[in-house]
């Protein structure tokens, strides 16, 4: 259970270093916010298939049973967690009430409501991001694979910053934006407790919960993170950003 609070307070704690950092810069251009998010995005990839979706094969593999059984219900896991995700998006709540502007301003003010789109839907991956980080603190005949919750971390700190950003130049008190910056973060460590509690349940469970949270986030890199880094004209710099945060998980020891 120490493993699992550390992993907890470590992405909840890179989300808040990183909205506290996005508190003092306030206006990131286009350029770099796309590369930042490049490389999220690539840290992302990396942790959803080396991190999750691999291990999750290797254990299916040692598992009993007919192997072509077990990858089919991997595979079916992996897309589980994507229409997961994607059941999500259609029910996407007004946020008039936390973001404290008046809901005119909302109609009135298409930026805003891209703006706040945007943030929800980082929002709504931290639950299976919390999730993915938990299942690897499981109890198995291997130690916790740390680079889960490494490569969240890692890539929760320029995400931080990433949402607190547009937040402020949208006209949302500097508060109220850190309050949502925060609730955005204990959403990974109510993740890391799910996803570590049903893992727990039971071992046969791992490789169906692990293909899962990687499915869910491969689903979020793939509609939202990558799509917005090209939205701007500025998807060269973006793809770099991503293929090195891809080899940063690499360079993490296992």
């Amino acid at each position: 259970m120490y493993n699992v609070l550390i992993s907890a307070a470590g992405l909840c704690g890179a989300t808040i270093i990183g909205s506290i950092l996005g508190l003092f810069i306030k206006e990131l251009p286009h350029k770099w916010n796309d590369a930042v998010l490049g490389y999220c995005a690539g840290i992302m990839l990396a942790v959803s298939t080396i991190g999750l979706i691999v291990p999750a094969f290797q254990m299916s593999t040692a598992t009993a049973g007919s192997h072509i059984l077990n990858y089919g219900l991997l595979v079916a896991s992996v897309m589980g967690g994507a229409l997961f995700l994607n059941l999500l998006d259609f029910v996407t709540p007004h946020l008039h009430t936390i973001t404290g502007l008046d809901p005119e301003e909302h109609k009135s003010n298409a930026t805003l409501n891209h703006v706040l789109l945007f943030v929800l839907a980082i929002a709504l991956h931290k639950l299976p991001e919390g999730m993915a980080a938990g299942i690897t603190m499981c109890p198995t005949d291997s130690s916790p694979d740390w680079r889960v919750t490494l490569g969240i971390s890692l890539q929760n700190i320029p995400e931080g910053m990433v949402i607190i950003v547009p937040l402020l130049l949208a006209g949302v008190s500097t508060v109220r934006t850190f309050f949502i910056s925060l609730a955005i973060g204990l959403l990974e460590i109510i993740g890391v407790l799910i996803g570590y509690g049903l893992g727990s349940a039971s071992e046969s469970l791992l490789p169906i919960l692990l293909g899962f949270a990687g499915g869910a986030m491969l689903y979020v890199t793939s509609d939202e993170l990558i799509p917005e880094t090209h939205a701007h004209g500025y998807q060269k710099q973006a793809t770099y950003a991503l293929l090195l945060g891809f080899m940063t998980l690499l360079l993490i020891p296992a």
